[in-house]
C-alpha cells in the first residue's frame, strides 16, 4: 500500500518549524550532538535533520524517540489536552 503524502497548508508550516526549532534548541542546550541523539532514538541523523527542520513526511513515533532522548516525553501528553473548541462545542450541546 503507498503511503498518501501529507498536505500541510503554509500557515500551519509554521508551527512544524517552531516545533522543529524548539527540539534543536533542546538538544543544543544539553550539549548533545546530533550524532549522539540519533544514535540514541535509533533513527538516522538525517531523520534528525528533518525533525530539526519541522518536516511533516517524519513518523510520529520518531518525533517521540527524540523527545525522550531529550527527556521531554511528557510534553507528547500535552499534545490535544487543551481542547478549547471541543469543550465549547460540547457546552452548547449541555446548554439545549
Amino acid at each position: 500500500m503507498a503511503t498518501k503524502k501529507q498536505i500541510i497548508f503554509p500557515k500551519y508550516n509554521k508551527v512544524l518549524d517552531q516545533m522543529g526549532e524548539n527540539i534543536k534548541l533542546a538538544r543544543k542546550r544539553r550539549k548533545l550532538t546530533m550524532i549522539q541523539v540519533s544514535e540514541r532514538a535509533d533513527i538516522s541523523r538525517s531523520t534528525l535533520h528533518l525533525i530539526e527542520s519541522g518536516k511533516p513526511s517524519v513518523a510520529m513515533g520518531a518525533y517521540f524517540n527524540v523527545f525522550r532522548v531529550l527527556g521531554l516525553q511528557d510534553d507528547f501528553l500535552k499534545l490535544g489536552t487543551d481542547d478549547i473548541l471541543g469543550r465549547k462545542l460540547q457546552d452548547i450541546e449541555l446548554l439545549k
